[in-house]
């Protein structure tokens, strides 16, 4: 049984307390996880500020290629992190699971790393000059969730360092073996102490968000314990950037072509077999079309093979752990009990230990039953009837959450119209959760506070500071 170690200032340290990490395709064990104190904690807390005094001072040149060079050191280590992912947290090797996953982890590492935050000049006159400037926080804290735990403790952790911070990353229990070896990866080419890796369970978290010596939280999570994260985060005032859940909509407008925006449609609600905050959550179909859009939505659902994701044939995997799958099946029984249609899926047959449950398309329902109005996070569909699209578009924005949301139409001008009306953060037109490094991603109302990603996201990791002169 292979017992993985906490991360701190470059050594690897063994707990006397650890806890299992099971394939949710088999419930056999992958590895043993350190269940770290707060004691250890501390100590990953008191590397990171010791670090952090020399590389905020490294140059800009010499951050952009260590951050490269971690890159680099992913990507000649992809096919472990692959294979090592798909034990723990089920998505398969193929599709866009495992391999999609590490080679996005590739990609926004290299990307970041060439992104700049240059001294701006506000002023610069017979008044004076005035320069502005973007400072390092100091030690950032990353909490990670396990739907795609190695390209977002990427998103987390490049960005803070190339701009000059140190790091503690706690993942979340459910996948913290791929995090441990990232970061003992990133370790073999960054000094020591500059990212650090602690695990254990959900306390550990509470902890950091009160921690005195961590300057900023980034937290990618649920709604309610990102509400919990910035209430234990105000004692210190530390900086916050919290990527929360969303329940996206999806608008198809009467001129779709239901054939061609299917697959689109497919992937959209049903990456990481749903398991995704920018996945599509709620499909609002015009009246005209709907039972196409349906019907091809149907056929194209029942090609896509499940199983374990190892075998190479697969393309969806399991739902990633027991407490989530509860909460599809459900989010389903209650709406065929409340007058929903099946139209593929919802009776799931549980045979052996695998989390596995089928693609579900559900017809026919409404606001008003918690398939539509909460986040399902796993392979369940609502598809809702509409007439009006302003109504429609009210009805969207009508719930708490707004990440994405996706409008479908060969009317390019009639959908950015549509898309300015919705309250999210992100709408993508014709497809959807098409999230890319230098475009900024982040939610509004409850589905969190700041942004990730280009100079917006970079900018976040930094405290301003104006010298005038």
């Amino acid at each position: 049984m292979a017992q993985y170690p906490n991360i701190i200032n470059g050594y690897s340290i063994k707990t006397t307390k650890t806890f299992e990490v099971k394939n949710p395709s088999t419930g056999k064990v992958v590895g043993e996880a350190p269940r770290a104190s707060t004691k250890q904690l501390d100590a990953a807390v008191e590397a990171a500020a010791r670090a952090f005094d020399s590389w905020s001072k490294v140059s800009d040149e010499e951050r952009s290629k260590a951050c490269h060079g971690v890159a680099e050191a992913i990507e000649q280590n992809a096919d472990e992190l692959s294979r090592l992912l798909t034990r723990e947290q089920g998505k398969p090797l193929n599709g866009l699971g495992s391999r999609f996953e590490i080679g996005g982890a590739q990609a926004w590492a290299h990307f970041t790393a060439d992104l700049q935050l240059p001294v701006e000049i506000i002023q610069d006159n017979e008044e004076g000059k005035v320069e502005m400037y973007r400072k390092p926080i100091g030690v950032v804290g990353s909490i990670t969730p396990w739907n795609w735990p190695v390209l977002i403790a990427v998103w987390h952790i490049i960005p803070a360092i190339r701009s000059g911070n140190t790091v503690v990353i706690k993942p979340s229990p459910y996948t913290p073996l791929s995090t441990i070896r990232l970061v003992q990866i990133m370790n073999e080419v960054l000094p020591a102490g500059v990212v650090n890796c602690i695990t254990g369970e959900d306390s550990l978290g509470a902890a950091m968000s009160t921690h005195k010596g961590i300057g900023k939280i980034i937290f990618t999570g649920s709604c309610n314990t990102g509400k919990k994260v910035m209430e234990s985060a105000a004692h210190t005032l530390k900086r916050l950037t919290l990527e929360l859940g969303g329940n996206d909509a999806g608008i198809v407008m009467e001129d779709a072509d239901p054939k061609e925006i299917a697959e689109g449609l497919f992937w959209g609600a049903f990456i990481n077999g749903g398991q995704t905050c920018a996945a599509l959550k709620r499909l609002y179909v015009h009246d005209k079309i709907y039972d196409k859009v349906c019907k091809h939505l149907i056929n194209f659902s029942k090609k896509m093979p499940m199983g374990d994701g190892l075998n190479e044939d697969n393309v969806l995997g399991p739902i990633s752990n027991k407490m989530q799958y509860k909460k599809v099946d459900r989010l389903v029984k209650d709406a065929v009990k409340k007058g929903g249609r099946v139209l593929l899926g919802a009776n799931p047959k549980k045979k052996g230990a695998g989390y596995f449950y089928p693609i579900t398309l559900i017809g026919d329902v409404d606001h008003g039953i918690a398939l539509v109005d909460e986040e399902q996070f796993g392979p369940a569909l609502p598809i809702i009837r509409y007439k009006d699209i302003d109504k429609v578009i009210a009805k969207a924005n009508d719930n708490p959450n707004g990440l994405g949301g996706s409008i479908w139409s060969k009317d390019i001008k009639a959908a950015k119209a549509a898309a300015l009306k919705m309250e999210c953060g992100t709408v993508w037109i014709n497809k959807h959760g098409a999230i890319q490094p230098n475009a900024p991603f982040g939610g509004v109302k409850s589905s969190g506070i700041g942004v990730e990603f280009g100079k917006e996201g970079l900018a976040e990791y930094t405290d301003i500071q104006v010298i005038m002169s």
